[in-house]
């Protein structure tokens, strides 16, 4: 759940958010940390949660049995693969390196340009601001193209952040460094 306080309240505000405005979740299908209470909080507040868990993790009674839909798949690589193409955009909250993998993954897919779906840091009381910087650093430094910086939204609050997600427009660039073909 992480040290603070204000990080299980964030993903109940998460949770309660997506439902109200008639937004489905999918997640990885636990009942544990916060996308549990994500879930929970959706479900709560009658919203639809899909989640997608690799079946050694049902083994170990972490699947969340209350959800609206629950696909078992055979690894972490079909998890991963089926999360995205179910969703229409990915948000990380607070989490360990399990939530960074992930979300810099789907990053790369988008700078790849295998999708174009907005993606969000909830950063809770500050938690990815380290984060945030060293994308800047990677920007300076011409590592990361300025254009795909852009594709890193975030808000300190749910409903800022899926207002960003919502209004989400991709850039339009070619990845190399110098080489912009922007549109």
């Amino acid at each position: 759940m992480g040290l603070r306080p204000a990080y299980k309240l964030a993903a109940q505000a998460m949770g309660e958010t997506l439902a109200r405005r008639d937004l489905g979740l999918v997640y990885g299908g636990g009942n544990v940390g916060l996308m549990g209470i994500v879930a929970d909080a959706a479900l709560a507040a009658g919203g639809q949660v899909i989640g997608v868990i690799p079946e050694f993790l049902v083994a170990k009674e972490v699947a969340h049995t209350g959800l609206t839909k629950l696909h078992v798949v055979g690894s972490m690589h079909e998890r991963k693969a089926l999360m995205a193409e179910l969703s229409d955009a990915f948000v990380a909250l607070p989490g360990g390196y399990g939530t960074l993998e992930e979300f810099c993954e789907v990053l790369s897919w988008a700078v790849l340009g295998l999708h174009q779906k907005p993606q969000g840091l909830l950063n809770v009381e500050g938690y990815y601001d380290p984060l945030l910087r060293l994308f800047d650093q990677a920007m300076t430094e011409q590592f990361l193209n300025p254009a795909f910086r852009s594709l890193v939204l975030e808000a300190s609050e749910p409903e800022h952040l899926v207002d960003k997600l919502a209004s989400y427009q991709p850039p339009n660039v070619n990845k190399l460094i110098g080489q912009d073909t922007q549109t």
